[in-house]
């Protein structure tokens, strides 16, 4: 699995204090249902990054299958309730 990082990128996931180590740990160790397909090719993985925390990262394929990240943050509270919720069933 490889990754392509850019300054945009890289400030846009740092903004919401993740760091592209932890946005990679989430895809790398994504489990189904993850990653799901969403609108325009991209994919959402829903999983724990450091510490624990539960972070939603979203990414591009590139046409050379590089991992382009585009959208890394923590969960809100909300969010972290529904996803235990939906792991239970």
């Amino acid at each position: 699995m490889e990754f392509r990082w850019s300054e945009w990128n890289l400030d846009h996931a740092g903004r919401h204090g993740v760091d592209p180590e932890e946005a990679e740990l989430v895809i790398r160790n994504a489990t189904p249902p993850y990653p799901t397909e969403r609108e325009d090719e991209k994919w959402l993985v829903i999983g724990r990054g450091n510490g624990g925390r539960w972070l939603q990262v979203i990414f591009v394929l590139d046409e050379d299958d590089t991992m382009y990240v585009i959208h890394a943050r923590p969960l809100t509270d909300k969010e972290k309730k529904r996803y235990r919720k939906r792991e239970r069933k």
